[in-house]
């Protein structure tokens, strides 16, 4: 399963889950503005044309307010399931088998490298990438001169990934950037969706 996939899969698996939210969300408002109403023919029928301009401004307070915190909890829920889901894909990417794995962080560094002789870094955990790939991913490089990556000696950590280090310039590939940048374009998607309604 290549990164596109994997962000696939993680971005779908988000918005299905954001999709149930809303609606559970829209059936919690539904059902309150039922009941606001209910409460406000009850008051109509008791007072006159002065009470029932009054109940009038407290139905719009009240549906503002109650509009307010179902939107506030609506985010919040869609929040909850973000870190859920993107901790659990985490899980994932560090749990993939072990041919699956290289695959990826192989598709990785073809990618992320950019003059082919950048020293790779990985985490201090790290027992999966190691010079074998590096080797294979220098060969597949290219025949201009980009076949030089190196393991770096030093570790550091930051779970799964890799940061390609080229003098003082780093090229961050570690799963927490990875998904953080997949969920800054899915939290977009889901702001731009809250706020159209």
């Amino acid at each position: 399963m290549d990164a596109e996939q994997v962000e696939e899969k993680i971005l779908s698996e988000a918005k299905a889950e954001a999709d149930k939210t809303k609606k559970q969300a829209q059936d919690k408002e539904a059902a309150e503005q039922a009941k606001l109403d209910e409460q406000l023919t009850d008051y109509k029928n008791q007072t006159e044309m002065l009470a029932q301009k009054a109940a009038n401004a407290e139905k719009l307070h009240l549906l503002a307010a109650a509009r307010m915190d179902m939107a506030k909890q609506f985010l919040a829920e869609k929040r909850k399931i973000l870190d859920e889901v993107f901790a659990q894909a985490r899980e994932k990417l560090l749990n993939l088998p072990d041919e699956q794995y290289r695959k990826l962080i192989t598709n990785l560094m073809l990618k992320a490298a950019e003059t082919g002789d950048e020293e790779v870094i990985v985490d201090t955990n790290e027992k999966r990438i190691d010079q074998n790939l590096i080797d294979q991913v220098n060969q597949r490089l290219g025949p201009d001169g980009k076949r030089n990556l190196k393991l770096s000696d030093k570790r550091q950590s930051f779970g799964g990934g890799f940061i390609l280090k080229r003098g003082k310039i780093k090229n961050n590939v570690s799963f927490d950037v990875l998904i953080a940048q997949a969920r800054r374009g899915l939290e977009i998607e889901l702001a731009k969706e809250l706020f159209e309604d």
